[in-house]
């Protein structure tokens, strides 16, 4: 009489190790553009809270005839010195030939590529990072 034979189940070590591997090279590739899109998303709050500004400078100076030049007085703008979300802080000051006032976003985490945002009174925008054009940290 045959002895019946028995069907393996499960998954052999060298099967496991080639998922593991497997996972771990999409993630190596992954998360680098995610943590890019993530410092991304987090640039459009600052760009939102600068352009917010802006406009209460716009409005303000159509009242009294001149910009708050003076990171204590934003609140007679009535805004406040941080992004909603807490991940920019806002500074403004007045340099030669800004239009009459530079506005300062700086970033509550680390984002070296593109550092502090700024946009003056002409509409003009920078950034003070090395590693990503004017473009890139205000799309």
């Amino acid at each position: 009489m045959p002895v019946p034979s028995r069907k393996m189940q499960g998954f052999t070590l060298i099967e496991m190790m080639i998922v593991v591997a497997i996972i771990g090279i999409l993630a190596a590739v992954a998360y680098p553009s995610y943590a890019e899109y993530v410092k991304r998303g987090n640039r459009s709050e600052g760009q939102a809270l600068l352009s917010d500004i802006a406009a209460a400078q716009e409005r303000y100076y159509s009242q009294n005839n001149r910009y708050i030049t003076a990171t204590g007085d934003i609140a007679k703008l009535n805004a406040s010195t941080t992004s909603t979300t807490s991940k920019y802080t806002l500074a403004v000051s007045s340099v030669a030939s800004d239009g009459g006032y530079t506005l300062t976003a700086t970033p509550q985490f680390s984002d070296v590529d593109c550092g502090n945002l700024t946009l003056n009174a002409l509409g003009a925008r920078e950034r003070t990072g090395t590693k990503k054009t004017r473009d890139e940290c205000w799309r």
